[in-house]
C-alpha cells in the first residue's frame, strides 16, 4: 500500500527496504513543500477516481448477482420439467450458484483495481489440493451422478450388489444405503457400486422359479410329471398368461449318477417369488413320497464275480 501511494505521488521507484526509507523521506518532504490547495485538489482527484472504481464494482456485483439468480431459476425450471431426481438436481444448482458466484467476486475485485492473477492462481492451487485429498470422495461423487442419472434402481428396489443382498433404502449423491433381510444397514460407497455389477429383482414384475427334484431310478416319469403337475397347478399364485403358454413347464432334465432329476419353471409376481417357493418346496416334499416314490440317496452298485 505505501509502496503504491509513493509511486503515485511521483517520488522515485521503490526496490528495497533502503530505497523505502529515502522514498518515505522525499514524500515527507514533497507534501510539505506542496500548496495545500494543490494537495486537496490531487487527493479529490485521487478520491473521485477510487469512488467511481467503487461505484463500478457495486453495479457489478449487484447485476451479477441478479443475473446468477436468474440462471440458478432457470436451471431450476429444467430440473422440474424433466423430473430430475432431486439429489442430482439441488447438486447441480448449487455447483452452478458457487461457481458463478466465485467469477462475480473476481470481477467484482478487478474493477476495484486490484490484480486478480494471484488470487485466481490460489484458488487453482487450493482446487488442485482439495482434489488429490479428496480423490475418493469425488469417485464416489461422480458414481452418485452416474446412479442418479441412468437410474438401475430406485429407493424400495431389491437389488445384489458388491456382495450384499437387500432393499434401497436411501441414494445420495455419495454412497447408497441398502437394508438386509435380516435387517442389517449396509452403506456401499457410489464409486464402488457404479462400476460393479448391480443385480436389480424389482425391475421386472415377473420372476421365473426353478426347482430340481430328484428322484430314484425306476419311478415312472409321467407319473413323477402328473404329480408335480398337480401341485403346481394347486397354487393360484402361478402366472398364467397367453404370452407364456408353457408356464408352468416341466420336464425330465438329467439322468444323474444315483438319481432321475426333473425340472419344474413358473413365472410368479416379484412380491409371491419367496412364499411360492417355499409353498412348492413343502408340497414337492410331502407329495411325492406319498405316492410311493423315494428320493434317491447317493449309492454305488458293487458286482461280485465268483471265481471257480
Amino acid at each position: 500500500m505505501l509502496y503504491n501511494l509513493l509511486q503515485s505521488t511521483g517520488v522515485t521507484e521503490v526496490k528495497d527496504t533502503l530505497d523505502l526509507q529515502h522514498a518515505t523521506a522525499e514524500f515527507v518532504e514533497k507534501i510539505a513543500t506542496t500548496p495545500a490547495d494543490q494537495l486537496l485538489s490531487q487527493f479529490a482527484e485521487k478520491a473521485l477516481a477510487f469512488g467511481l472504481k467503487v461505484l463500478a464494482a457495486l453495479v457489478i456485483y449487484f447485476v451479477g448477482a441478479w443475473i446468477i439468480r436468474k440462471i440458478k431459476k432457470f436451471v431450476h425450471n429444467i430440473f422440474i420439467r424433466k423430473n430430475t431426481e432431486h439429489s442430482i438436481a439441488s447438486f447441480v444448482e448449487s455447483l452452478v450458484s458457487i461457481t458463478l458466484t466465485v467469477f462475480l467476486i473476481i470481477f467484482t475485485i478487478s474493477a476495484l483495481g486490484v490484480n486478480t492473477t494471484s488470487i485466481a492462481a490460489l484458488l487453482a492451487a487450493g482446487g488442485m489440493a482439495i482434489g488429490m485429498a479428496l480423490s475418493g470422495t469425488v469417485q464416489n461423487f461422480a458414481g452418485g451422478i452416474m446412479l442418479l442419472v441412468f437410474k438401475p434402481f430406485k429407493a424400495g428396489d431389491f437389488i445384489e450388489a458388491q456382495g450384499y443382498s437387500g432393499t434401497v433404502t436411501d441414494v445420495s449423491i455419495v454412497s447408497t444405503k441398502i437394508t438386509t433381510t435380516d435387517n442389517k444397514n449396509i452403506i456401499i460407497p457410489n464409486g464402488s457400486l457404479s462400476n460393479g455389477t448391480i443385480n436389480n429383482y424389482s425391475q421386472n414384475i415377473y420372476r421365473r422359479l426353478e426347482w430340481l427334484v430328484d428322484v430314484e431310478y425306476g419311478a415312472s416319469s409321467e407319473k413323477v410329471k402328473a404329480i408335480l403337475k398337480a401341485i403346481v397347478d394347486a397354487e393360484n399364485r402361478i402366472v398364467y398368461a397367453p404370452s407364456a403358454p408353457d408356464n408352468p413347464m416341466i420336464a425330465l432334465n438329467a439322468l444323474r449318477d444315483s438319481s432321475v432329476q426333473f425340472v419344474v419353471r413358473a413365472w410368479v409376481k416379484k412380491e409371491d417369488y419367496w412364499p411360492v417357493l417355499y409353498k412348492i418346496n413343502e408340497e414337492i416334499y410331502n407329495r411325492i413320497p406319498e405316492n410311493g416314490i423315494g428320493f434317491p440317496f447317493p449309492q454305488l452298485d458293487v458286482h461280485l464275480d465268483k471265481g471257480e
